[in-house]
């Protein structure tokens, strides 16, 4: 049975703790707003790249002049996972769902007898994922500096990236992130970059066509690392923004059952404090009847 002294101490600690978790989630609302309203803002941009490449490469794919970055190697056996995690923890699940996504597809090539290597942006993934991975870890890089992500921090990682493909070291590339909806929902996502793949339209059929001058293949060259790029700002973005919400919503259940705790201490204290003050009223009594 804890002393009062301690259930005092205790309280006052799980108070300090719950004014602590409180600021993390004023912070995390306020920077919340900044992050949601740059994933928005990068979207549309992303949306419009998605649909000018299904233009191009509806024109091109089959062409034995189309470049690598769209055509591929002609194999599937090297994979290239890039996982993108964030810089801090206290963010709930937000870490372990994007760790989780990237296990399962690991275990899955690894089942059908392919080569898997890791690259990790974000020390929490990086941290998790080498436990048990650690002989496939080709490079990592550490935004732990950076203050807000910015293009050129997508750029960092797509020209790692890029160098790779050109050196033969993997086939195909796939990104892992969480794409924000909502402030209790981040929805794990794994996008293929390298090779590219065209999109299609809402109604499931192929991307209007265009004529393009120079021709496609001239254009492509150029425009898919620019894509490659494009798809890793906007997975850093959408991860930002869903770091942010999920680090909210965590904060806000400890803070919750920080007052919970609170009250079921304080009772206990009370309950301690009364029966140490009948205990002594009874001592009292007992010896003035005895006299």
């Amino acid at each position: 049975m804890p002393s009062l002294k301690d259930l005092k101490n205790r309280i006052g600690s799980v108070k300090n703790t719950r004014k602590i978790t409180k600021a993390m989630q004023m912070v995390a609302a306020a920077k919340l707003r900044r992050a949601q309203e740059a994933a928005e803002a990068a979207r549309p941009y992303a949306d419009r790249m998605s649909a000018v490449m299904a233009g191009l490469t509806a024109g091109a794919k089959g062409s034995e002049s189309a470049p690598r970055l769209l055509a591929g190697t002609g194999s599937d056996q090297r994979h290239l996972l890039v996982v993108l995690t964030s810089e801090r923890g206290l963010a709930g699940g937000f870490n372990s769902s994007i760790v989780k996504l990237a296990r399962q597809h690991l275990e899955r090539l690894r089942a059908e007898g392919k080569q898997a290597e890791i690259l990790t942006v974000g020390k929490k993934g990086r941290e998790q994922l080498k436990r048990d991975y650690s002989d496939r870890f080709v490079h990592h890089v550490d935004l732990s500096e950076v203050k807000r992500i910015g293009y050129d921090n997508a750029l960092t990682v797509a020209d790692e990236v890029l160098d790779r493909f050109d050196a033969g070291q993997f086939d195909v590339a796939t990104l892992f992130y969480n794409r924000f909806e909502s402030v209790i929902s981040q929805v794990p996502t794994a996008l293929q970059v390298i090779p590219a793949v065209a999109p299609e339209t809402e109604a499931g059929g192929a991307a209007a066509q265009y004529d393009y001058e120079p021709g496609e293949e001239a254009i492509l060259t150029d425009l898919l690392p620019r894509s490659v790029a494009t798809q890793i700002f906007a997975a850093l973005l959408e991860n930002a923004a869903s770091e942010q919400g999920a680090r909210m919503t965590a904060m806000d259940n400890a803070t919750r059952n920080a007052g919970d705790m609170i009250d079921k201490l304080t009772t206990e204290y009370n309950r301690s404090r009364q029966a140490a003050i009948t205990k002594e009223l009874i001592e009292i009594i007992s010896g003035a009847e005895a006299l």
